[in-house]
């Protein structure tokens, strides 16, 4: 599935290891903003499960958004880079 995950953690130690999860599955369009094309369900728990104990629940925030195949192909960018190829795009 595709998903775009985005932070936003107080903490450099915990944004570290957020970080450090995310770079192996997705590619980083901004600071704090992934987009993980490939991610299997059972990745994407494992990652809510491993980020939810390790924030900080009172000032941290982390947003998981599925997009589905029709919405991919419907994305627009202005700037630098490129857009999610469809053919990286996971069937689900």
């Amino acid at each position: 599935m595709y998903y775009i995950i985005c932070f936003d953690i107080s903490d450099n130690r915990v944004r570290y290891r957020v970080v450090k999860e995310l770079k192996g599955l997705g590619h980083r369009v901004q600071k704090s903003v992934f987009e993980c094309s490939e991610l299997t369900e059972k990745q994407l728990l494992q990652l809510q499960d491993k980020f939810f104990t390790l924030i900080d629940h009172t000032t941290d925030t982390i947003h998981y958004f599925r997009i589905c195949r029709a919405c991919v192909e419907e994305i627009e960018w202005v700037g630098l880079g490129k857009g999610p190829q469809k053919e990286n795009f996971a069937a689900f």
